[in-house]
């Protein structure tokens, strides 16, 4: 999945979307990355992953961040275009 645009599942840190660079053990290293904090418009990251989401109004993404380790991953999932389209799309989530 190096180079791709995945959604990642991670034990206690939650679910992320960004580049995959690298996965080395229980860690991942992502670029352009950001956190999937809640989501409308589609049913699990399985479904994200695929179409993206039906509701980007109404979603919490935060901003990107150029690169982040991740620990703990339970679930890696390659974007489609049309997804990653979507995902990008989100308003970025700001306090």
């Amino acid at each position: 999945m190096k180079g791709e645009y995945v959604i990642g599942r991670f034990k206690d840190a939650g679910v992320f979307f960004g580049k995959c660079e690298s996965v080395i053990d229980n860690v991942v290293t992502m670029s352009d990355v950001r956190k999937l904090h809640y989501w409308d418009g589609a049913a699990a990251v399985e479904e994200i992953s695929q179409i993206g989401t039906k509701k980007p109004d109404n979603c919490r993404f935060t901003v990107s961040v150029p690169s982040m380790d991740i620990f703990n991953p339970i679930q890696l999932l390659p974007c489609t275009n049309e997804a990653i389209e979507v995902i990008k799309s989100v308003p970025e989530w700001k306090s």
